[in-house]
């Protein structure tokens, strides 16, 4: 058996497969990060699946400080594998694609360009999932992500942001009236009776709308940029049923192929293992 561990900002993700791999995960688990890339830490990340290092012909590890580790624990190989691959190989293997622009949506936003000849690392955003918690628990008090998504879905975001029907007379182009034209551009002009009135659900789904809408516009002139077709959406904050609906719609907006695969938070760990 092998082990991959992926140390992301905000979750450590950890996927137990045959060795060698034969396409089935048989086992994950999902840990909070404490950000320092240890030997303990990498036994933490185990413990969450009952398993230590011993328990493995070798251990893929990728994502933060990783190359910090050494290059065996227990006498048991510590396989380091760039970030850049991971992302790029776990993304197109969970999709099933021949070639994708791969967006990692964690705390920070990275896309890769992976195709059969090797994966490279295109641009990205500060804008990720990280801006989602931090965002939310300033306007309304929480960093939960279950308690964020479900706020979102029941919000509305144009009590927060300014339509095109508002900025412009109407709609421009492939984007309907109702579209947002300026992200929390209402707030601006709100009496202190109306902020007041604001829901933290039409805050959430505010929020929601600006972070989707960031990824979403920059992976599309990305792959646009490289040539690809297909644009792919990994990461835990894609597991939030609201950030999925955003995607969705600016993939409507634009004519898109954006999709997001089964498993998607486990994919960079998953990409270890490929690479």
């Amino acid at each position: 058996m092998q082990a991959a561990i992926d140390f992301g900002l905000t979750n450590i993700d950890v996927v137990i497969a045959t060795h060698p791999f034969d396409g089935q995960i048989e086992r994950s688990a999902l840990a909070p990060s404490r950000r320092r890339v240890d030997e303990a830490q990498l036994r933490r990340a185990l413990d969450a699946l009952s398993s230590t290092p011993r328990d493995f012909d070798r251990i893929c590890v990728t994502g933060g400080q990783h190359r910090r580790l050494p290059d065996e624990i227990d006498g048991v190989p510590i396989v380091k594998v760039g970030e850049i691959d991971a992302i790029g190989r776990g993304g197109v293997a969970l999709a099933g694609a021949q070639e994708a622009l791969v967006v990692s949506a964690g705390s920070g936003t990275a896309m890769i360009a992976a195709r059969q000849s090797g994966c490279h690392h295109v641009t990205g955003s500060a804008v990720g999932g990280g801006t989602l918690l931090g965002l939310c628990r300033l306007l309304i008090g929480t960093s939960d992500p279950q308690a964020i998504n479900d706020f979102a879905l029941r919000g509305d975001s144009n009590k927060v942001d300014l339509t095109l029907m508002e900025a412009t007379g109407g709609a421009i182009g492939r984007l309907p009236k109702d579209a947002n034209a300026v992200n929390f551009g209402r707030i601006a002009s709100l009496d202190e009776d109306a902020m007041r009135l604001l829901s933290q659900e039409d805050r959430a789904a505010g929020v929601a709308v600006l972070v989707g809408q960031v990824i979403a516009v920059i992976a599309i002139n990305a792959a646009k940029a490289e040539g690809l077709d297909k644009i792919v959406v990994v990461g835990h904050l894609v597991d939030l049923l609201c950030m999925r609906r955003v995607l969705n719609t600016v993939a409507g907006y634009y004519g898109a192929d954006i999709s997001v695969p089964a498993m998607p938070g486990f994919a960079t760990a998953l990409g270890a293992l490929l690479a």
